[in-house]
């Protein structure tokens, strides 16, 4: 669920379905203005073009199921009871994984919350970012902070939790979110770099479509917890979970091997019995000091939801074969293989010169796309 997924990309062709549109533009989904959605779909399924060029997901053969809702600058009065038609949408369409790469206060929308259950109860995995306030006193968004989804928290290459991930009790896990490379919507070739809890959503999204791929059998609980057992604990000794980084940063490799002790566990979703914040912000409340999606000042890539604000996701349908992926070690050398990505980071292109880094600065191999005025791109 997103503004859509520009499906013509040269690094997405192929890869994404025909899915739907809550926008009232009377889509497929398979547009988008403003290369959000795109840049998620390139870090869960790209695949590439050229003998080296662009951008390789993690889970590239996974399909993407497109579900488009409002967003900011298309259309206003977006319902928060949006999110919950969108979620029983994928569920009923197949999705195995779904990545909501947004995030909100809607603590008391009871649609989505049943929305939800829905999807638990369905056995599907639910991804979402914890959002990038990087405030202590704002909570853990939502549709992450609700029992049985993995909330997801942004780590730099270096480990260290970002500095505007938000956190909180709901933390699961974390992932690479800062200076992410990834596709845009500008055109079909063009490129950005990115910071925020969404890139780490599509990130730990990709990791739960490989294990559906790779364990067809396992249940939607006994996926989240290969990927919680064999996360790498924070490296200054925190107990797990931490506020911060949940039970630790994603570990594809690992989550991918065998595991008799947790495939022969529960299948119950661990996350259910995790207990809310008090004190969050309702559905309608803006918390003071929040920028809108789109303001300037708020450049990650979750959306903050203000009362009937901006909504995005997206959905993966986890249809994929089992990716090999190398250790840390073995991410640089990957990098330089044609096709190679290097997990967990897309290779990015070195420093350009000023005016042209960050959102839409374009790989070496084509000039820069040009402005156009949209921080998001």
């Amino acid at each position: 669920m997103d503004g859509g997924v520009e499906g013509d990309h040269q690094d997405l062709v192929g890869q994404v379905l025909s899915g739907a549109d809550f926008s009232g533009e009377k889509t497929d989904g398979r547009t988008d203005r403003n290369g959000h959605g795109t840049g998620m779909a390139s870090l869960i399924a790209g695949t590439g073009h050229g003998p080296q060029a662009g951008v390789m997901g993690l889970a590239p053969k996974a399909k993407i199921l497109p579900i488009k809702i409002r967003s900011d600058g298309e259309s206003a009065g977006l319902e928060q009871s949006d999110i919950a038609l969108a979620v029983r949408f994928a569920v009923d369409h197949g999705a195995k994984v779904v990545n909501i790469s947004l995030g909100g206060y809607a603590r008391l929308d009871s649609e989505a919350r049943d929305a939800i259950k829905y999807a638990v109860a369905k056995d599907v995995v639910l991804v979402a970012s914890t959002g990038n306030s990087g405030n202590r006193a704002l909570p853990v968004e939502y549709p992450a902070a609700f029992p049985g989804v993995v909330a997801v928290a942004a780590v730099d290459e270096q480990g260290e939790v970002w500095e505007k991930s938000t956190f909180g009790p709901e933390t699961t896990i974390a992932a690479p979110g800062v200076e992410v490379y990834r596709a845009t919507a500008t055109s079909t070739s063009s490129y950005g770099i990115g910071d925020g809890t969404s890139d780490a959503t599509a990130y730990v999204s990709a990791t739960a479509a490989l294990i559906r791929s790779k364990y067809p059998t396992l249940s939607a609980g006994q996926v989240i917890n290969r990927m919680i057992k064999s996360a790498t604990p924070p490296s200054d000794g925190s107990a797990v979970p931490d506020a911060h980084y949940g039970y630790g940063i994603i570990d594809p490799a690992k989550a991918l091997a065998p595991n008799p002790a947790v495939d022969g566990g529960p299948k119950e979703n661990p996350l259910l019995s995790r207990a809310e914040s008090q004190g969050a912000p309702d559905a309608g409340e803006a918390p003071p000091g929040v920028p809108s999606a789109g303001a300037k000042g708020n450049p990650g890539i979750t959306y903050t939801l203000i009362g009937a604000g901006v909504l995005f996701g997206l959905v993966l349908v986890a249809v994929c074969v089992s990716l090999v992926v190398r250790g840390r070690r073995k991410r640089r050398e990957a990098a330089a293989e044609p096709g190679g990505t290097g997990y967990p980071y897309p290779v990015p292109p070195p420093p350009g010169p000023p005016g042209q880094q960050g959102y839409g600065y374009a790989p070496p191999q084509q000039p820069p796309a040009p402005p156009t005025g949209n921080p998001y791109q």
